[in-house]
């Protein structure tokens, strides 16, 4: 039942790919190196049905170089029935390769705390309004709805300043940072919350679907561009964007997607790999199963705002758990779902244990990776 910091270093060479081949993992064992299970008293959030067997847990590479010193490490609780751990150290699938070894360690460490965050959805069509700046005021009773109930994040729908003006995107389109980024970001000072809007961004001649990401100072700590674009948009005039970047929070890491990226695995998966906890996701509409999907395989929480009706068995605004379950979900327009969730809990599932975990290890090799 106790905490342990697992760290073990690295080096090696003439490995195709390191994440796949060179490999730790710690082993729970009872007194006579026989397997254990978690047992019914474990924390909550640590396993669902039946109680799972302690899997192997798989420590976290830096991801340094070849040839270079890297570090392999975790944070473990031990189950309460373990009585020693097993550390098994690979170099597999990488004929002629090689790897060195050192400083293992399993010390004991006092038990982390909770890293709590409320997640916030908003379900609105923002239809008044014409000019970008009544759009953005539209929201403001909706994010301190959300601020009301101590919301750490709060996301909003995607394009909102284009929704229901009839213009084109290019007339919709604007600088970010730009006015609509300075206007969410008066609101998140005022509410001193994280927001996530989804806007419309110029750049010179070209147009891009954006998330912006606003921190409660008002400033703006990121922004994402739409990679897929379905053929309305194509036609429209938007481009694609071709970056996954990720954001450090005091509470955690967010990315962003935005409604057609939730059609392609690799979004939300490249978001994953780039070390993203929690996903905010403005989404016109969609299948919810993808949803579903895209938090259950990459582990993350996943936050959609959407405009379509939670009545038309369709996209919801909702916040998604690691097991693609739906935390909280707005049933009526001008409403919010706020949701808490234990980013340090870790998931347990029946045969493969800490599954998040696992992921950079056993997911497949990319093309030409």
């Amino acid at each position: 039942g106790a905490w342990y910091q697992f760290e073990v270093w690295r080096r090696f060479t003439d490995v195709q790919l390191p994440r796949r081949s060179v490999v730790a993992r710690v082993l729970w064992r009872d007194a006579a190196g026989k397997p254990v299970l978690w047992d019914t008293q474990a924390p909550a959030g640590y396993a669902r049905g039946q109680m799972p067997r302690a899997e192997p847990e798989y420590p976290v590479d830096d991801g340094s170089p070849a040839g270079q010193w890297g570090k392999v490490a975790m944070r473990l609780q031990a189950p309460p029935q373990a009585r020693m751990a097993v550390v098994e150290l690979y170099l597999q699938w990488a004929a002629g390769g090689q790897v060195a070894w050192s400083g293992v360690k399993l010390e004991p460490m006092a038990a982390p705390g909770p890293r709590r965050v409320r997640l916030a959805t908003v379900h609105f069509r923002p239809k008044e309004g014409k000019e970008a700046a009544e759009k953005v005021a539209l929201f403001e009773p909706l994010v301190a709805q959300a601020a009301q109930q101590r919301a750490d994040l709060v996301v909003l729908p995607e394009s909102l300043t284009y929704y229901g003006t009839g213009r084109t995107y290019a007339e919709c389109a604007e600088p970010v940072p730009g006015p609509s980024t300075k206007a969410l970001g008066e609101m998140a000072k005022r509410h001193h919350c994280y927001l996530v809007a989804g806007l419309l961004e110029r750049e010179g001649e070209v147009c891009y679907n954006t998330a912006a990401l606003i921190a409660p100072d008002g400033s703006l700590a990121g922004k994402y561009r739409k990679v897929c674009l379905p053929r309305s948009e194509i036609e429209g005039g938007l481009t694609p964007g071709s970056e996954y970047p990720v954001f450090d929070t005091p509470w955690g890491r967010v990315g962003m997607m935005i409604c057609y990226d939730g059609f392609f695995p690799e979004v939300a998966r490249q978001l994953k790999n780039a070390g993203a906890e929690v996903i905010a996701w403005p989404v016109w509409g969609c299948n919810p199963l993808l949803g579903r999907a895209r938090a259950c395989e990459n582990q993350v929480y996943l936050v959609s705002s959407t405009y379509t009706d939670a009545k038309d068995d369709w996209m919801v605004s909702a916040v998604f758990d690691p097991w693609g379950q739906i935390l909280g979900q707005c049933q009526d327009w001008g409403t919010v779902s706020v949701t808490e969730v234990d980013l340090n809990a870790r998931p347990r599932w029946a045969s493969l244990g800490n599954f998040g975990d696992q992921l950079p290890a056993h997911r497949p090799p990319a093309v030409g990776e």
